[in-house]
């Protein structure tokens, strides 16, 4: 299948303003698209690229006083298959985990797994371990938080959602991951593109999404406690610890958001 996909932001900027935008599908589905995603500008500004500690594509430009538009579109072919389930992959003892993968261990600028740690052993130390703990996990928070856009704070931790009960798919994504990691299981933030295929079309503005992935069985899968189902058509942009460092766009300056538009379409055959 092909999907079409795009984004549109536009800002007033008070004076020239460094940005870091992290929009571009990562490099791992880089060979599904069918035409480079390049950043575009209007007016146009110079754009430079680089790789961030995580591998993410990122971009680094300066805004003009004014008015300032941000875009992009491209169409990326996909398989059409769901999320993959694999129940029967199981926890990796810390002691063996690769290196690379202790950092998702630790807690983050969202994720405090200090304030949790106690609340996620009395609530899945005798669920069953590996995939069985963390699908544990994400039913619990599933339940646990309401979801809707008007409770969006960007502000706001998996220890706030998890005393809220509310917030958006990064919310949910934020107390997955901090659960997952007091359980000693290695999670990480994922941030993308992921439209209403396969399910009934939402009547809401389209958005990036959040979602994590655990390690297990000595591989990443993807979990989703925000919808809760496997999806298809999901187009990762990146992954970090948490939503503070997949961030898409970072400002170093006063300026207001005017509008913000993303496209996730399957093109019908």
């Amino acid at each position: 299948m092909q999907i079409q996909l795009g984004y549109e932001l536009r800002y007033t900027f008070q004076q020239p303003t460094p940005l870091v935008l992290t929009l571009n599908v990562h490099h791992s589905r880089v060979s599904d698209l069918l035409r480079p995603d390049h950043i575009l500008t209007e007016p146009s500004v110079p754009v430079q690229g680089y790789r961030d500690h995580f591998g993410n594509w990122c971009s680094r430009l300066i805004a003009p006083a004014g008015q300032f538009r941000v875009f992009s579109e491209t169409v990326i072919r996909d398989t059409g298959a769901l999320d993959v389930v694999a129940p029967t992959a199981q926890q990796v003892p810390v002691e063996i985990l690769p290196e690379e993968t202790l950092l998702f261990l630790l807690g983050s600028r969202y994720c405090e797994t200090d304030l949790l740690s106690e609340t996620a052993w009395r609530l899945f130390a005798s669920s069953p371990t590996g995939w069985g703990r963390v699908q544990a996990i994400c039913d619990f928070v599933h339940q646990h938080i309401e979801f809707g856009y008007q409770y969006a704070n960007n502000t706001k931790t998996a220890w706030g959602a998890f005393n809220e009960r509310r917030g958006v798919c990064r919310d949910f994504a934020h107390l997955a991951i901090a659960l997952c990691r007091c359980m000693n299981i290695p999670a990480r933030y994922c941030t993308g593109y992921l439209g209403d295929i396969g399910i009934p079309a939402v009547d809401a503005p389209m958005d990036f999404s959040g979602w994590f992935e655990a390690y297990l069985g000595g591989q990443w899968y993807t979990f989703d406690p925000r919808n809760h189902v496997p999806r298809i058509g999901r187009v990762l942009i990146a992954r970090g610890r948490d939503a503070a460092d997949v961030a898409i766009s970072t400002t170093f300056g006063p300026n207001t958001l005017d509008s913000f538009f993303v496209r996730t379409d399957e093109i019908k055959p």
